[in-house]
């Protein structure tokens, strides 16, 4: 995932790929867990992602990051701003992001430098960034960038074009384009798609929900993300369906969506989780991944029938698991 897309949207997407698995095992026995106040759960929290950020593993760097950004933790970005200089191309590229997206200004000069980084991923993204922090022209560069001949750099170049909030019709004709294009992978096509739901383009409604009918898994919660960023009305009614999908991980990135549109219909989908101990006969990849997509869903949805799970989480054997609970004390605090 990480390589694929150069880090972009890492624990969101995590279904796809997951790194360092270890057995867990979350108990049957729920009925005795008291609420949690997820504020008191914060420094825990704050101090896995800030081991995370140090981690050897590049993978946990960049899902370290990705918390930092998206739960805006404004305190971590200097050291979020030392990795701009990580060997790691998709780390160097979350870095990027994750500053552009807290609009850092103090790191203006590190970010020009990376105008002349070896990677054209790195280049665009630093692109972005500086446009975030008021330096102008440079989304007409990222347009450009999307009509590179290399996928993962056509596929960056749709997400920060979708980032940047542009609705100018030049930017939305540049990924319409390189959504028809026939030589766009389904990489770049999935994520082109997100970008134009991203601007809030409805046009693009029957592609994400050709998206959620799609015989495989990843691409239905792949366009459940991108069925999220649109947000509409009729986006959300599609959302819910979703949530009788027969995959598990599908429903619980359905019910994470629908929270982040303040809609807690998805809570039971994460309460079976438990109630049903859905872990118990996974295999330790499988399970991790489950563990992180219902600590994703539960940050988003923030029940409290939900939230005292995640003290249990944030001390999973996996450090992946910990990390997607911080993002969730991030998220419902």
């Amino acid at each position: 995932m990480y390589m694929k897309l150069l880090a972009a949207c890492a624990l969101t997407a995590y279904a796809l790929l997951c790194f360092g698995c270890q057995e867990t095992v979350i108990s049957t026995r729920t009925e005795w867990l008291a609420p949690v106040s997820p504020n008191s759960l914060v420094p825990e929290a704050t101090q896995i992602i800030r081991t995370a950020l140090n981690d050897p593993d590049p993978a946990v760097r960049v899902n370290a990051i990705e918390v930092v950004a998206v739960s805006k933790r404004i305190r971590l970005i200097p050291k979020v701003q030392r990795l701009l200089k990580d060997e790691f191309v998709p780390v160097r590229f979350a870095a990027v992001l994750a500053i552009g997206d807290l609009e850092y200004s103090l790191a203006a000069n590190a970010l020009t430098a990376l105008l002349q980084d070896q990677n054209e991923n790195v280049r665009i993204a630093a692109m972005y960034a500086l446009g975030k922090i008021g330096y102008p022209g440079n989304f007409e560069k990222i347009r450009k960038a999307i009509a590179s001949p290399d996928q993962t750099v056509r596929a960056n170049a749709a997400l920060l074009l979708g980032k940047s909030g542009d609705e100018s019709p030049l930017t939305k004709q540049a990924l319409w384009w390189t959504l028809r294009r026939q030589d766009s992978n389904d990489m770049v096509r999935f994520q082109t798609a997100e970008a134009i739901a991203m601007l809030g383009d409805e046009r693009i409604y029957p592609k994400l929900w050709s998206m959620l009918i799609s015989a495989y898994a990843d691409d239905r919660v792949m366009g459940i993300k991108a069925m999220g960023a649109l947000g509409t009305l009729q986006a959300k009614d599609s959302l819910i369906t979703m949530l009788d999908d027969n995959v598990v991980e599908v429903r619980l990135a359905a019910a994470e969506q629908l929270g982040i549109l303040k809609d807690t219909t998805g809570e039971p989908v994460a309460l079976e989780v438990f109630s049903k101990n859905l872990t118990a006969k996974l295999d330790p990849q499988s399970r991790e991944r489950l563990n992180v997509r219902t600590a994703l869903a539960i940050g988003r949805i923030g029940t409290t029938s939900l939230t005292r799970f995640l003290p249990k989480l944030l001390r999973d054997e996996s450090k992946n698991v910990r990390i997607a609970a911080a993002m969730a004390v991030f998220n419902t605090k």
